[in-house]
This record gives structure tokens, C-alpha cells and sequence, in this order.
């Protein structure tokens, strides 16, 4: 991938526009489906009352819930679709696919924040906390679009299903949904936000490029793959620093 110049460090891409459409749409819907979704699980609270008031009703909001969720249930399936074609012909590497180096890479971070090893781990495209976050994404959202339909038509599975089956699916939508909440609060936005690597925000997944210094830290391997150069572990470990733009050797007379 070529590198524009930018204050003297190129960039390269990281997202493309599909992705980064794709995340501000799961964003999104994510939003909507949160703030429609726990004032269902806790309608006791006073925040629960203001949300239902100024969705204008319980039935206004659970009219957005559902069409929040239908729309998340086809950006899936669409997401799953493309990914699946992909790999299927080539075009996409399944670089996103957890596989053993992950595991030994989480051990070998771990030691290295405990001071245990002389070097951190080094990642290429994903890192393991990158796909971790992205398969609990596909498999929560699975489980709630499942049981959402469920709930939605609850009588017509009972037609055919037992009815444990509707109780069961509602405390599996409602506690995924927390989960999920407090998953993306509390490890999603400290990564992307408030990690010292990120402060005040990662722009990567909203410009589609990264910058040079930063793959080369963050992700040494993709680096290494994408220009054939070499770096050490020492220079990967090295906190990112903006490169400081060339200066231009002065003219002789």
C-alpha cells in the first residue's frame, strides 16, 4: 500500500471505506439499541421513565428498538456475507481469525506489562485484543439477534417450541445486552480512547489510515510485510512518537 506524506510521516491504509461505514453504522445502532433497551430491563429506575417520555411513549420506543435491531440483524448478516465471499475467493486474507500465536502473544504481553519478559509481543494486522473484541461483536450479536427474534414473535415459537424456550430467551437478550454494554465501555473505549497509546482517541477507523510510526508499534509484523523492511523489537517497543519532518539538505553554491 503506498503512504501519503503527512507532516513527515507517511500514512497507510487501515480501513476501508466499507469498514469505516460499516463501523459508524454499528455505532450507531449500537446507541439507539442501548438507550431503547435498558429502560425495558430497568423500568423501575427514573431514568428509565425520562427515556420512555421523551421517546414520546413505551410503544415509540420499542418501535425503535426493533427497527434498530432489524437493521443491525442485516448489516450482520450483509457483513458476514461479504467476509465469507472473500476469503472464499481470495480477496480478503482472514487475518481477523484468532490461531495459536494469539494465545502465546497474550502470554507474552502479559509478562512483558509484568516485567517478566524483555519485550513485548509482536502483532501483525490484528492484535489478539483487537480480535477478541471483534468475534465477541459477531457472536454476542448473534445471540441477540436470535433471541430479539424471538421476543418478537414469541407466539409463533411457542407454536412449534417449548415455551421455556421465551423466558429463556428474554434473560439471554437482556443480560447479553448489558454485557455487551459494559464490554464496549470499559474495554473498547479505554483502547481506543484512553490507553497512553491512544489518548485522546485513535482517528484510524474514521480516516482509514494509520500512520507509519504508529504500524510500526503497534503492528511490527503488517510493517514488515507491507514495506520488506526489518525492525527490531527494540524500535516496535519503543513508545510512538511522531516523526519529525524531513529537512531539506541546504544547496551548495
Amino acid at each position: 500500500m503506498s503512504g501519503a506524506q503527512r507532516t513527515g510521516d507517511r500514512t497507510f491504509v487501515r480501513f476501508t471505506p466499507r469498514q469505516r461505514a460499516e463501523h459508524v453504522m454499528v455505532m450507531s445502532l449500537f446507541l439507539i439499541l442501548a438507550f431503547t433497551g435498558f429502560p425495558q430491563k430497568f423500568p423501575d429506575t427514573w431514568a428509565a421513565r425520562v427515556s420512555v417520555d421523551l421517546f414520546g411513549g413505551l410503544d415509540a420506543m420499542r418501535f425503535w428498538h426493533r427497527f434498530a435491531g432489524f437493521a443491525f440483524a442485516f448489516l450482520s448478516i450483509l457483513h458476514l456475507a461479504i467476509a465469507g465471499a472473500g476469503v472464499i475467493l481470495g480477496r480478503i486474507r482472514p487475518s481477523i481469525v484468532p490461531n495459536r500465536k494469539d494465545f502465546t502473544d497474550a502470554i507474552q504481553q502479559m509478562r512483558y506489562y509484568l516485567g517478566t519478559a524483555p519485550e513485548p509481543a509482536r502483532f501483525d494486522r490484528f492484535d489478539y485484543r483487537q480480535k477478541f473484541e471483534y468475534w465477541g461483536l459477531v457472536l454476542g450479536g448473534l445471540v441477540m439477534i436470535v433471541t430479539g427474534v424471538i421476543l418478537y414473535a414469541p407466539v409463533l415459537f411457542a407454536t412449534y417450541l417449548p415455551g421455556e424456550l421465551i423466558p429463556a430467551a428474554k434473560v439471554a437478550h437482556s443480560n447479553e445486552g448489558l454485557m455487551a454494554f459494559l464490554v464496549v465501555i470499559t474495554w473498547h473505549v479505554f483502547n481506543a480512547h484512553l490507553s497512553p497509546e491512544a489518548f485522546p482517541w485513535d482517528p484510524s477507523i474514521f480516516t482509514g489510515r494509520i500512520p507509519e510510526h504508529k504500524l510500526k508499534h503497534e503492528h511490527p509484523l503488517e510493517w514488515e510485510r507491507l514495506t520488506g523492511e526489518t525492525i527490531g523489537s527494540s524500535e516496535a517497543a519503543a513508545s510512538p512518537q511522531a516523526a519529525p519532518a524531513p529537512v531539506a539538505p541546504e544547496k551548495k553554491p
